[in-house]
């Protein structure tokens, strides 16, 4: 393998992962052509095709899946290795790349990056929002170095860190703010309004109203809790929303909060990252200061 480099097992990671020579040469910063003659020289090294090339998006050979399978693992040292010295020079510096699901970011994410770079002035922080499995995925190829998401994971890979706890709300039209609030079975009954699949609040919220099979009423879906929102103040039904997003998601929607008696649905929202990170220390600060910021 004489000839073989990092920046091409970092390029075929790319490509393996956006599945389409544009999009990986984007996120790697490179121009198309530039990555496309590293994958060739790759595959000269290898000695045999590597990716099957298709016009919408190409396909890994089986040489090719078993090639990436060891060159996670590569990349994945690596990147411990890095870490382990940058653990050596005592306080966070340099890159700090965060993981953030959709139904937390809006909300507690500028609090965070305030807090973090007011405790590390040389911390240069890179944000990824998306969904929770995203997350996990992209924490396991080590391309992220931390996450907040909801917890527990179950993911005995990953260190899990509480942040808070937090209760659900119940979102419904004005016209409704009198009557009392309904009970989970009741909701199963309803026009519920639901975050699309991918979303752990979606699971969440359908395990409180006992919809594990299929629902009696028809339920609606929503990109984003903002979406949720706006279609409960159109009248279209009603909806469930963590409670830090109530102050920003209500403030421009006409519709009435609704909280539920105890034990009333919650969720837990906790930071995760690598066990084998040697940033442990480090990253356990990030998260009491995390911790600090949500509380305030």
């Amino acid at each position: 393998m004489i000839g073989l480099t990092l920046k091409q097992l970092q390029y075929f990671d790319a490509l393996a992962r956006h599945k389409h020579f544009g999009r990986a040469a984007e996120a790697c910063a490179i121009s198309q052509p530039a990555l496309s003659v590293q994958i060739k020289e790759l595959e000269g090294i290898a000695g045999a095709p590597l990716v099957e090339r298709a016009t919408r998006q190409i396909r890994l050979t089986a040489l090719g899946q078993a090639f990436l399978d060891r060159a996670r693992t590569v990349l994945l040292n690596v990147g411990e290795l890095e870490e382990l010295m940058r653990a050596s020079k005592g306080p966070l510096a340099g890159r700090l790349r965060l993981g953030i699901i959709p139904t937390v970011a809006p909300y507690l994410l500028p609090g965070i990056m305030t807090a973090l770079t007011d405790r590390f002035p040389d911390l240069d922080l890179e944000v990824r929002e998306t969904v929770t499995q995203s997350l996990i995925n992209e924490l396991s190829a080590a391309h992220l170095d931390l996450a907040v998401v909801a917890l527990p994971m179950s993911e005995p890979s990953l260190q899990e860190f509480a942040l808070f706890d937090e209760n659900f709300v119940l979102v419904r039209p004005c016209k409704d703010q009198n009557k009392p609030v309904p009970a989970p079975q009741s909701l199963a009954m309803m026009e519920l309004l639901l975050l699309e699949e991918g979303h752990c609040f979606r699971d969440q919220a359908l395990s409180f109203c006992a919809l594990n099979g299929s629902p009696a009423k028809r339920i609606m879906e929503g990109s984003s809790l903002t979406t949720l929102v706006q279609m409960v103040s159109a009248g279209m039904g009603v909806t469930l929303i963590p409670e830090m997003a109530v102050p920003i998601e209500t403030r421009s929607a006409d519709v009435a909060i609704a909280r539920f008696p105890a034990p009333a649905p919650s969720r837990t929202i906790g930071m995760v990252w690598r066990k084998t990170n040697p940033l442990y220390e480090q990253l356990m600060e990030v998260g009491a200061i995390v911790r600090g910021a949500a509380r305030r």
